[in-house]
């Protein structure tokens, strides 16, 4: 584990690090509070921090208000080292957000038994920040495809619709629904079923653009959404996805299936104020055209106007 010893003594710095690389601690070491308080603003920061309490620029105890006071750096777990030991100084040094309190001189042992009690915190730390980043992931995407989830691609729709409103940029929509899937089902199975949604779905993402966004809506139907699309714009990108999934077969346990995709397009109406449903009826409306018009095509909606601007 990496660890941060910021102590402006020369001979005090060397020694902890030296016990810290015979315990196989990665050390960075610096003389003076301030090159503490840049080193700790990186990314990739040590976790685990010895603080001195007196140095040069920021002190031990100004350091650990600024760190607990700052947002998105991640947590540290900090060790103030310091010759003070009356009970106020330790409330105060306590207070200002450092972990442990090490009174010099200490004993080696002290020492190595404080920091192996900071990695194991250090390490239920993190284990709770993946915990919440996978029920995050779980709220937002759909478990099978990865795709987003009903809920977000929507919310991701009025959230570029309101960034458009707001510019009087193009914004265009797709909606999207496999061809004869229950077919597909009933034919092989419906492990086959979601072998087909799971390699649709990678096809579409690689037919859209970096910050093009497409969710599941819904059973074998999807929602993309263009920013910066106008109509002719978003056809194109619907020929795309049409390619990409009609010109090759699905492989499925040596099975290839044949798959293919309609697709109604919608776009916001230059000086229109469309809400978002007002688009995902349009596209929806042009998809059922699409499936009535030979399916494997995209069809086009009228530009959605919505409330008059203004």
């Amino acid at each position: 584990m990496k660890v941060l010893v910021a102590d402006d003594d020369l001979i005090s710095r060397g020694l902890v690090k030296a016990l810290l690389l015979k315990w196989g601690y990665e050390v960075t070491e610096v003389n003076d509070g301030n090159t503490a308080w840049n080193v700790l603003q990186q990314k990739d920061s040590p976790r685990l921090v010895l603080l001195d309490w007196m140095m040069p620029g920021l002190d031990g105890v100004e350091l650990c208000r600024r760190l607990r006071g700052s947002v998105g750096s991640g947590y540290h777990y900090v060790i103030l080292l310091t010759s003070r030991d009356s009970k106020a100084d330790v409330i105060s040094g306590l207070n200002a957000g450092a972990d442990d309190y090490i009174i010099k001189p200490f004993i080696s042992q002290e020492l190595e038994v404080r920091l192996r009690a900071g990695c194991r915190i250090l390490k239920l730390q993190r284990s709770l920040e993946e915990a919440l980043e996978t029920q995050r992931y779980q709220a937002t995407h759909d478990s099978l495809t990865r795709l987003l989830n009903h809920g977000e691609i929507f919310k991701v729709l009025e959230k570029e619709l309101c960034r458009a409103s707001r510019q009087g940029t193009p914004l265009a929509v797709l909606m999207g629904d496999l061809d004869h899937f229950k077919k597909v089902n009933d034919t092989y199975g419906h492990l086959a079923g979601d072998a087909v949604l799971v390699e649709v779905a990678a096809r579409m993402q690689n037919s859209i653009r970096l910050y093009d966004a497409v969710g599941r809506y819904g059973g074998e139907e999807f929602l993309f959404v263009l920013p910066g699309c106008r109509l002719d714009e978003a056809l194109l990108i619907a020929g795309r996805i049409l390619a990409g999934i009609r010109e090759q077969p699905v492989g499925f346990r040596g099975i290839p299936i044949d798959v293919t995709i309609s697709l109604g397009v919608a776009a916001r109406a230059d000086g229109g104020q469309p809400q978002a449903i007002d688009l995902v009826q349009a596209a929806d409306a042009a998809l059922y055209r699409a499936k009535l018009n030979g399916r494997n095509r995209a069809e086009p909606a009228a530009p959605v106007t919505g409330r008059p601007a203004g």
